[in-house]
Formats: C-alpha cells, structure tokens, sequence
C-alpha cells in the first residue's frame, strides 16, 4: 500500500531540502531525496531548482581573498627629533669609545695585530711599494704642475692618515695620476691668469715665502711675482698655493658629504662611466707627458681641446727635438715596458714585484750626472729637491673662491676610486669597509696636508694590486711605505737632482699600458652590454676630445639619459599559460606556451612614470590591438552609417515611426585585460592617472582591465588616488596577488554576464 501525503507533509519536506540547498549542500551525493517522502511533483520541482541553483554558483565570480596588509604606525617628526637629538647628546664611555673607535679605526684593530703572521707581509709590500712610490711622487709633479718636493710630502702625509682612519686593510692612498692631471690643469690656468710665463723653464722666479726654510736664495733675480697672504709669491709658491687651496676645499666638501651621509652620490658614477673617464684622462695624460718625451719646451694648452691643440703644437715644434731626450726616452720605455712583461708573464714565480722604476730612475740619474746631459745637451732635469720639511702654512683662503667650483669634481672622483677600490679588495679577500667612514679618511687625507704644502690625493688601483700580490695584511704596510718616503726626504732628494724629466715622463706612460689597453675590450664589451660600450665610449671621448672636468660631466649626464631612454623604452610583452599551470610567461621568448582564451595579459617591465606614460599606453594599444578612443570612433561612425541607412530605408517604405539604432556593438577577440605589474617598481601619480584612464576608457568598449602581481609601493599609490573608489571597495575585484587568479577571475566573470544576458532575452 502506497501512503498518501498530505499538503503538510510536502510542505515540510519542500522546507528541507530549501535548507539543504541553502546550506551549500547541493553536490553532496549523500543526500537521499526518497527519504523526505517527496511526491513526484516535489520532487521534479526541486531537481529542476538543484540544477539552476548549481548553475549559478558555478558562474558567479567569486574574486579571491586580499591578503590583510599590517598596520604600520609611523612615530611623529617631532619626537624622532628629539630622541635623535637626546641620544646625539648623550655622553657616556662607551659612546666615547664607540665613537673613538669608529673615527679612528686603528685603535679597534692595532691591538689584535698578530706579530708572527702578518709583520712579514705588512713589511715586504710596504717596502716594495714605497719604492715604487719614491720615483711615481717625483714624476706626478710633472703633471700637477708643482715641485718634485711636494709629491713626496703628499704621499708621506696620506699614507700616516689613512694607516689611522681607513677602513681597508689593501688600499695604497697618496699621488694618483689622474687627481695630478686635474690639479695640473687648474695650476695652469690659474698661474696663466695671475700672469706668469709657463713657459718659463727655471724654478727660481722671484721672492719666496718657502725661502728661509729651503736655505737658498731666490731674490737675485726680478721676475714676476703675485702678493698672497702678505708676501711676495714667486712661481713655484703660486703653483703650490693654489694646489693645496683646492686640495683643502676638496677635503671639506668629502667630511660634509661623510656628516650628511651623501655617500649615495657615488652610485651615478657606474663602472663603464668610471671606466671610460679614466681611459679618456689617460690620453690627456700621454698628450702632456709627450713634450717631455721629445724634449721640447712649449706651454700646456689651456681651455678645450687639449689633446688637438697639444698635438698640433708638438708637429709644429718637431724640428727643435732634443735627441739626447729622444734617445733616453726610448732606451727607458723599452726597460721599462720590458719589465712589465716580464712581471706579468712570470708572476706566479716571481714573488715580489720588480722594482724596475726604481731601476731606471738610478741609471738614469747615474747617466745624466756622470755624463753631463743637462749641460752639454740642454737636457731638462729635476734641479734641486730639498731634504727636511717645510713648516705647516695656512692654506690660501683668497685662492678658495677661484677654485671652489673645481673642487668638487676632484672631491667626487678622488671619493668614488677609493670606496670602490676599498670595496672591490675587501671583497677579495673577505672582509668588510664602512664606506662613510673611507670618505671621512680620505677628506682628512686632503685637509690634514693641506696645510703642508700637498695636493690632492686618492687610492691607486696599480699600488693597491701590488700590495695585495706581495702579502699586504694590514695598514701597517702604508707605514713602511711612509718610512721609506721619509728617508728620501730626510737624506737622499738631492741625489735626483740630474734625474731628465723625459725618464719621469716615461715612468708616467708607461703606467697607463693597463688603461690604454682596456681598447682592446671594446668588442667583448659590445657583446656583453652595448649600452655599457656606448656610456664608455661617449665618456672617453668626451675626456679625451673636450676636457677633463667636461668629460665627467657628460659622462654622468649620458649614464642617465641612457637609463631614462630604457625606461621609456622597456621591453613589454604578451604572455601565455604553460602547460596548465599557474605559471605565465612571455609567448615570444618561450615555446608551448598557450594565450588565456579571450583575456590578454600585458607585462611592462619598467617603472612607469610621466617620462614614459606615453610609451606605456602606446606599447599597450599596439600590443593588444585595440586603442580605446578609436574603437568609440570607429562603432560611432557604423551608427552613424547605420542611422543613414535606416532613415533612406524608411523615407522609401514611406513608413512613419521612430527608428532607434544603438550603438554598434564590435565582437572584440578579448573581454578582459590583466596588467601584470610584477615588473614596476614603482608609480607616480602620472601613471596612477594613467591606470585610471584606461579602467574607464576600456569600460566604455566592454573590456575590462584587472592589475595583477603589484607590490605595496604600487598598491599605496594606487589607494592614496582612491584608483579602487572610496573606501577601496572595488579592490577585490580590480587588483590580484597573481595572473592566473586574475585570468580565471576574468573568465568566470564573462561567463556570468552571458549567462544573465541569455536568460535576459529569455
């Protein structure tokens, strides 16, 4: 017998199954309909609801959960103020050792030097590179223009300073050729502006204030001389004056960028740029050094374009060669060229260094004084170098406001080859450098020997590889290299009296085979990086064809127009699915990669900004193929043909009605655009503008744009230009964490739309 329900029990069992759908229970297979005791009505009614109440929750979207981002409370201006200022105050004996130790890093570890294991290299690379250092002070001068006096008190006094301040335990700091070539170029001007003949050979020009202590006496002869701080200055005085004025300011401006931490400022500097300004300043070098050479007495050319005019003037003096200098210089670059090659074909068994400068300079200086060059030949020659110290003088301060601006690139450049170098060789050999504190160093090694009587100073690359090569361990090296300096102060400079200055000349070019031959890395450069190859080539040639502060200049202005140019022209690409995965990649560098169906995802790997907003949505249009406004003008000019039409349709039919044409409606191949910004790093409000723009201007065509992969910088952005509406309510459904969640976002969204669209016209 079948039992017969009632309307109550139907009701009952209609009221169940409701909670069961309603409950999200829909697809469990464990629920048993029989058992409600439906009737077949119920029953056919709640398995056609069962399946439209499936069909909805499968089409409606469901955007994926945001992560929560944490609260952060940022503290008030005023009261990290004051607690900075409350602990810059404070005084208490560990800050004062703290601060002792960090100013002066030798006293942090003098005491843990291990006497047994280190003193033996420590003693060997400073001897070997103090000998090195002896003859290199004495050549520099030619390029920076002073006496040969001065560079052995500039490395004497640089290399005590950094054994106390630095931080590097390999880095040799004193004279550097290229620090010489731009003071030399400042004396110059500088001496020609005051009024002195540079072509004038003698040392002895006029009064002296240095006289009484160098012992001799200058004022026999009437020659042209300048009033500075009082006193009658001769040539040699004016040169070193302004030398140690510059060299002062530019060791002022290093301790300002160490105290206001503007160490940041070397980061402009990048190794081709770097790179190249010193191969550009090696040609000026040789171009100065190559009057020297030939033995010819003509002035260094003052303005642009030194190496050309140089040049010329030297083809047009060829004729007054002096052959004795001729000679010497010849038989010393082939010594000397000799023993580089042989030092570094033969490194790896020749354990230190061959003193080959040392060599040259001896036989040299043997040669001419035994033989008379400078007297029988009019051969050029160090002349007298006085033994001791000259007492500490005030640097000019009327000198500082003509050479203020010149300052700075001496200061930049003298900072950016010392950290660098400090870095690169604490690297090495493992260890760390605190770069704030080697611009401290190195502006006390510009201030401190101001005073007597110095010109600027910076690490040198070849020195520093000599001292790492030879077993350097600590400072203690630079030391021994200030001790060897001092017992040529003290009792051998007069021995260089006859040294030729054509051999100081050759010592100086042949210690730029290493940047001149950096040619021949042009093609290996062109293969690793062109951009690299163009910065480098730009910068040299700017050095070597313009001048030497120009040159740097350009060469930092081109290093960043040529990243602006990449940035405004960044690699952007579609991307596609690999392989059923979550993982999307660009379609034109990977194979087997499949587009999402009907969504085009868009990768612009570049910050975008208002410098490149422009390329932005032009790559974007050109990629996609479709450009907001003109799809609006071209569906509004078919409406208006469709119009036309249907007005001639009507006019013939002689039909009176209202004939209403909507928009004409294009399919287009995508619904959806997904933006992945893993690639910007950054927005500025022009490019949140720009996002804007294209959310509306897509919307107007029926295409939807969703940001996928964007860091906090960019969602902060986009949320403080409320991109996600007020109160960021639309973000769910605007941004997501990754392409596929976006993708699949997309697709179920479309879906429910059509879903709704065809029930609609149901």
């Amino acid at each position: 017998m079948r039992r017969r329900h009632s309307g109550r029990d139907g009701r009952c069992c209609l009221q169940v199954a409701f909670k069961l759908l309603l409950s999200g229970n829909t697809a469990d297979h464990s629920i048993h309909l029989p058992s409600l005791f439906l009737s077949p009505c119920c029953l056919l009614f709640l398995l056609k609801t069962m399946e439209e109440v499936t069909k909805i929750t499968e089409t409606t979207p469901t955007p994926p959960p945001l992560l929560e981002r944490r609260v952060r409370q940022r503290q008030p201006i005023v009261s990290v103020l004051k607690s900075k200022l409350k602990q810059g105050v404070t005084c208490s004996l560990p800050r004062v050792r703290s601060t002792l130790t960090g100013f002066f890093p030798v006293v942090q570890w003098l005491p843990k030097y291990k006497l047994r294991e280190y003193v033996w290299g420590d003693a060997m690379s400073g001897l070997i590179v103090g000998i090195i250092l002896v003859p290199q002070a004495i050549a520099y001068c030619l390029l920076a223009g002073v006496e040969p006096i001065y560079g052995l008190y500039t490395s004497f006094y640089a290399n005590i300073i950094y054994f106390f301040m630095g931080t590097s335990r390999h880095v040799s700091v004193g004279i550097f050729s290229l620090m010489s070539l731009m003071v030399g170029q400042l004396v110059d001007r500088e001496m020609f502006l005051a009024g002195f003949d540079l072509n004038e050979d003698s040392k002895t020009s006029g009064p002296d204030v240095f006289n009484g202590s160098m012992g001799t006496n200058l004022t026999a002869s009437k020659l042209h001389t300048v009033e500075l701080m009082g006193l009658q200055c001769g040539k040699e005085c004016y040169a070193i004056s302004i030398a140690a004025a510059v060299t002062f300011l530019a060791g002022v401006y290093q301790v300002m960028m160490a105290v206001l931490q503007l160490g940041f400022v070397s980061v402009y500097l990048s190794a081709p740029m770097l790179d190249g300004f010193a191969t550009g300043a090696s040609f000026t070098i040789l171009t100065v050094q190559a009057k020297y050479l030939l033995g010819l007495k003509i002035p260094r050319h003052q303005g642009y374009a030194t190496v050309v005019v140089t040049w010329i003037n030297i083809f047009a003096n060829i004729h007054k060669t002096n052959l004795c200098d001729l000679i010497t210089s010849a038989i010393c670059i082939s010594i000397l060229v000799a023993g580089k090659e042989i030092q570094e074909r033969y490194k790896d068994r020749l354990k230190i260094p061959l003193p080959t400068e040392l060599v040259v300079v001896a036989g040299a200086t043997l040669a001419s004084h035994f033989g008379g060059l400078s007297r029988i030949y009019g051969s050029s020659v160090s002349g007298h170098i006085p033994t001791g110290f000259i007492p500490p003088q005030v640097p000019s301060f009327c000198l500082m406001s003509r050479v203020a601006m010149d300052a700075i690139p001496l200061a930049v450049i003298s900072f950016a080859f010392t950290v660098s170098l400090s870095e690169m060789f604490a690297k090495k050999n493992g260890y760390t450098v605190r770069p704030n504190q080697e611009m401290l160093a190195i502006g006390f090694c510009n201030i401190i020997p101001s005073f007597f009587h110095c010109f600027t100073t910076s690490a040198a690359l070849a020195k520093t590889m000599v001292k790492d090569s030879t077993g350097c361990q600590t400072q203690v090296s630079s030391l021994i290299s200030a001790l060897v300096v001092l017992l040529v102060l003290l009792f051998f400079a007069p021995f260089f009296y006859s040294l030729q200055k054509c051999v100081l000349a050759c010592i100086i070019i042949v210690s730029l085979r290493g940047a001149l031959r950096k040619f021949k890395d042009v093609p290996d450069k062109w293969h690793a990086s062109r951009n690299d190859t163009i910065v480098w080539l730009v910068t040299m040639s700017a050095t070597a064809l313009i001048s030497v502060e120009l040159g740097l200049l350009v060469g930092i202005a081109f290093s960043l127009i040529c990243i602006i140019f990449q940035t405004q022209n960044p690699k952007v690409s579609l991307l596609g699915r690999a392989n059923h995965s979550d993982l999307y990649e660009d379609v034109e560098e990977y194979k087997n990669l499949m587009p999402p169906p009907r969504v085009q995802v868009f990768r612009f790997q570049a910050p975008l900004y208002f410098a490149n907003k422009e390329s932005f949505l032009k790559s974007l249009y050109k990629a996609v193929g479709v450009e907001p406004l003109l799809e609006m003008t071209t569906r509004r000019k078919a409406e208006k043909k469709a119009k036309q039409m249907s007005s001639k349709q009507a006019n013939g039919d002689k039909k009176n009605g209202e004939v209403v044409v909507g928009l004409v409606q294009r399919e287009l191949e995508f619904h959806t655009i997904v933006l992945d910004c893993s690639a910007i790093p950054f927005i500025d409000s022009t490019g949140m503008a720009t996002f804007k723009g294209l959310v509306k201007e897509y919307k107007e065509i029926g295409v939807s744009l969703l940001l996928a992969s964007c860091n906090t910088s960019v969602i902060d952005t986009l949320q403080k230009g409320q991109f996600f509406g007020k109160n960021d309510k639309d973000m769910s459904s605007l941004l997501f964490h990754t392409v596929h969640t976006a993708v699949l976002y997309a697709n179920r969204t479309s879906a429910a739309a059509e879903s709704q669209s065809d029930d609609s016209e149901v």
